[in-house]
């Protein structure tokens, strides 16, 4: 990873019966708001719209999350045009 540049996404473990670094406290903080974001998005999926996927091939994969992020799009557009047409 370090020989093409790419930056490590991971958490770190905090060392035991020791205080976690300020650095590393703050890089984890950051992480949080990105995960909690992403897993937002994810379980809306998967409650919702019911994404289940089981298929057999990584191109039917691709599809079916493709589609299941475009109706949670779409439904996240609805929700925000009913949100400014009421303002």
């Amino acid at each position: 990873m370090e020989e093409q540049s790419f930056v490590s996404k991971l958490r770190r473990k905090k060392p035991y019966l020791k205080l976690m670094p300020r650095h590393i406290q703050r890089s984890h903080a950051g992480k949080s708001v990105i995960r909690s974001r992403v897993e937002h998005v994810f379980i809306e999926q998967k409650s919702q719209i019911e994404l289940f996927v089981r298929t057999v091939g990584i191109t039917r994969v691709t599809m079916k999350i493709g589609l299941a992020n475009i109706v949670y799009s779409m439904h996240r557009s609805l929700f925000w045009e009913r949100i400014s047409a009421s303002a």
